[in-house]
């Protein structure tokens, strides 16, 4: 390594969220805010909202069905 290029590392940085949990890193800076971790992520607390892709997928496909169907009666009609 060359000497006077790096930046100085902190090795007990403070983190600090907005839901108010602070907790100690290795960083390059000495404060560091955040907007979210691991205490108020909704993954990681179990209140994540499950999607429901399987209905969405099933609602695309009745959609593409009718726009056959309606393509079909155009046809008959020429």
């Amino acid at each position: 390594m060359k000497k006077d290029i790096h930046p100085k590392y902190h090795q007990d940085a403070s983190v600090k969220c907005a839901c108010g949990n602070t907790f100690k890193v290795g960083s390059t800076k000495e404060h560091i805010e955040i907007e979210i971790c691991s205490k108020c992520h909704p993954f990681y607390t179990g209140k994540a909202k499950i999607i429901d892709t399987m209905g969405r997928v099933e609602k695309f496909k009745q959609k593409l069905v009718k726009k056959e169907e309606l393509r079909s009666k155009k046809n008959k009609k020429k």
